[in-house]
């Protein structure tokens, strides 16, 4: 008789089993797999050893599917149905991408999910389907580089995407396949990579310039810990930006008209891309080209690229200095400066990180690839191959979570660059005496006012038990998992009625939209206090008038005489008035005063009201119960 086997759940009955965990970069313009083997993680390659995988996708019209280099290769016959940079539109809404679909030759087609389609000759493709297709041949080359079951996938993204763009990742993994262990920051990923090879402790800077994203993390490393202090960025800036530049420097050394076919547009974007390249070590590269019945033989040098590319250089520098202030730290204080992905091999964008940090950055490891392989080392803890030395990563979530309050003010629960995973709680109240339902209005942003803030959901609490105002305790609770993404719920404490949402908007925030977020935060904070100040009499104001009024309606002739009557509609009409105004003072010396003066009448109904429960009966009657 066979020996029964027992083992913990999910852990294999054979001790020595292992079950790979694989890590993706999905990059914007090339995407990677790595593994961990023999002890060391490494990207795979495809048969013919390229490990870079193009993140391009050609639909046929007769449903065949191609990836990758020959997908690429097509891009300038079949520019409409072959679809490149798509990560730029994952999480976003179809008005989010019209400035981007300036410089993308497709048709945009509108979805009722809110989310851009594509329009190619295999029917409308979304951005979600596209990535997954990229997911699926690379889950692909993972399983046949390795003998040991796939436990699942962890999935990089810029530490700047939102909740929708997260989830949108993560729905392209499921559909092609693939189980998530974790989504972590691309910046996060690299880190590990280092951190694990040059067993790095402090503060390190993260500069991650890829082909259409742009993030700088501000990390501490410290026993295993890796812990983001802060994030910045750009998602719709990388080295698809510099090609563009440069096309455009072609088009006007030509003379061509700005409206070129999308076959044309992509001959220019590649020679493009091909002089990039080639000024990492060259510099001045030819450039032949030829479009619209003209041509370009000429030279295309180093100093011209870096003055067509300066600003946007720049604009990385710009976001260095914020997350170093946002971090609270000096550039004194950064230890080391990691670079990640292929546009930091521009020397210009190298130089000026280094200028900026003061110090040399690192590039030991191939910045194409530092991604994938921080991915996959903690692929394979979460795959249950390693326990005595487990990495612990702690992300931020980039901006404040909260909900509306009564005055349209924001109650932030989470506040920006707090670490996640993460919960907190906060406890409200009914604003109305019998209210039974209440609705709770999620936001995302760092002003006081929900309209200066991004609505990502809403959703009702009913059965409330009537009660008076203020009575009812509702508990409001905010979840970030360790992916980023948000679940909300509220729970009214003496019933137990209870009702939550999983965050899931149909579109994301440009990165344009949190960077004016943050801007606008820093730049009104005075201006927001004193409003929400404002604000918070005014809602005090029309708590007293509502309850006044009410009073009044019911017992106010029965209860006053004429005189003390007139004198609390007057004081009530003064309140109204007073509250219409913007003086806070104000309002708030009427709300005092109104209240000392109704003091007296709230004593009467409250003696009235126990003249009324006692009628008809003897005091004896309640003592004995």
């Amino acid at each position: 008789m066979a020996l029964l086997q027992i083992a913990e759940p999910g852990q294999s009955p054979e001790p020595h089993a292992r079950r790979a965990g694989i890590g993706i970069d999905l990059g914007t313009t090339n995407s990677l797999v790595a593994v961990v083997r023999d002890g060391g993680a490494e990207t795979l390659p495809d048969t013919e050893g390229r490990h870079l995988l193009p993140s391009a996708v050609r639909y046929l019209e007769n449903g065949d599917v191609v990836v990758g280099h020959d997908a690429l290769e097509a891009a300038g016959d079949d520019p409409f149905n072959t679809l490149t940079s798509v990560k730029r539109l994952m999480g976003r809404g179809i008005q989010d991408v019209r400035r981007l679909g300036e410089q993308m030759p497709w048709e945009f087609v509108s979805h009722e999910s809110g989310m851009p389609y594509i329009r190619t000759v295999a029917g409308d493709r979304s951005p979600v389907e596209v990535s997954a297709e990229i997911l699926r041949v690379l889950a692909a080359r993972a399983a046949a580089a390795t003998s040991d079951p796939i436990a699942g996938a962890v999935i990089t993204v810029p530490a700047y995407f939102d909740d929708a763009q997260r989830q949108a990742t993560k729905d392209a993994a499921r559909l092609a396949g693939l189980k998530v262990l974790r989504l972590i920051n691309e910046p996060t990923a690299a880190a590990v990579a280092y951190g694990l090879d040059k067993a790095a402790e402090g503060v390190i800077a993260v500069y991650d310039l890829g082909g259409g994203t742009f993030d700088i993390s501000i990390l501490r490393l410290s026993k295993g810990v890796f812990e983001v202090l802060a994030t910045g960025g750009d998602t719709a800036l990388g080295g698809d930006d510099f090609d563009h530049a440069i096309a455009e420097w072609m088009i006007a050394e030509m003379g061509c008209d700005d409206d070129l076919s999308p076959a044309n547009q992509r001959r220019l974007l590649r020679a493009a891309r091909e002089a990039k390249t080639g000024l990492t070590d060259a510099d001045s590269v030819p450039l032949r080209v030829e479009v619209a019945g003209k041509a370009l033989d000429t030279e295309l040098s180093r100093e011209t690229f870096e003055s067509l590319v300066s600003k946007m250089v720049e604009q990385t520098v710009r976001a260095c200095r914020r997350a170093l202030r946002d971090a609270g730290l000096t550039v004194g204080e950064v230890g080391e400066v990691v670079m990640v992905g292929g546009s930091t091999r521009v020397p210009c964008v190298r130089q000026a990180a280094g200028n900026f940090f003061g110090r040399e950055p690192l590039v030991d490891i191939d910045p194409d690839r530092v991604v994938a392989i921080g991915a996959a080392v903690q692929a394979d803890v979460l795959a249950g191959n390693r326990r005595d030395d487990e990495l612990l990563l702690l992300d931020v979530i980039p901006l404040s979570l909260g909900i509306e309050t009564m005055g349209g003010l924001v109650e932030k629960i989470i506040p920006r660059n707090s670490t996640i995973p993460a919960t907190r709680a906060q406890e409200f109240t009914t604003y109305q005496d019998g209210q039974t339902a209440m609705a709770i209005h999620v936001l995302q942003g760092e002003r006081e006012l929900v309209s200066e803030c991004r609505s990502l959901a809403r959703f009702e609490l009913r059965g409330i038990p009537p009660m008076t105002a203020g009575a009812a305790k509702i508990r409001v609770t905010f979840q970030v998992d360790a992916d980023g993404l948000l679940g909300v719920s509220a729970r009214e404490l003496s019933s137990g009625v209870e009702s939550s949402i999983q965050v899931k908007p149909s579109y994301g925030l440009t990165e344009e939209a949190i960077l004016t977020m943050l801007r606008d935060s820093f730049e009104h904070a005075e201006e927001d206090a004193e409003l929400r100040a404002l604000r918070e009499q005014q809602v005090e104001a029309d708590r007293l008038a509502q309850t006044l009024q009410a009073a009044l309606e019911a017992d106010g002739e029965r209860l006053l005489d004429s005189d003390e009557l007139e004198a609390l509609r007057a004081g009530l009409a003064r309140l109204q008035e007073v509250r219409a105004g913007s003086d806070r003072d104000a309002i708030r010396r009427e709300v005092e005063q109104l209240g000392r003066a109704t003091e007296g009448f709230a004593q009467r109904r409250m003696d009235d009201s126990i003249r009324r429960a006692l009628s008809g009966h003897r005091v004896d009657e309640f003592a004995e119960r």
